[in-house]
């Protein structure tokens, strides 16, 4: 399970199949907007499109997928956003960060219990140390 740390970068990473959603905790936006007001989420359009670089590059047919995957995690409570509860957060460097569920948690979901055996299969290839105790 992945909990993102940038909205326009992680949004990208789904889009792209870079990530899975389902494989998706939580994202922690800097944003403070509903993807269901049709005014805001064509805000935050035009401004990481236009302005900002991250959606520089998207091409105006994959405004409809952008919002689709954002009212997604919106809609089943996978996207924070402090700034809504007055927390002002600086952008970090990092997009994802990786969490490791308890054993019970992974059996009952496939797609983690994937993420974590290919986790653990790269680790081993880099030396990294994973025994049980992280679970």
């Amino acid at each position: 399970m992945k909990i993102g740390l940038s909205y326009s970068r992680c949004i990208l990473d789904i889009a792209n199949g870079v990530v899975d959603i389902r494989d998706v905790l939580i994202i922690i936006a800097r944003t403070d907007f509903n993807p269901i007001d049709d005014i805001e989420w064509a805000g935050i359009w035009s401004g990481y499109t236009h302005w900002l670089a991250e959606w520089h590059d998207v091409d105006i047919d994959q405004r409809d997928k952008f919002r689709e995957i954002t009212l997604a995690l919106y809609t089943s409570g996978r996207m924070h956003q402090p700034r809504q509860f007055g927390t002002y957060q600086n952008r970090r460097t990092e997009i994802w960060l990786e969490t490791v569920l308890p054993d019970n948690e992974l059996a009952l979901n496939p797609a983690a219990q994937k993420a974590w055996n290919n986790f653990q299969t790269i680790a081993g290839l880099t030396n990294v140390n994973l025994d049980k105790t992280y679970k």
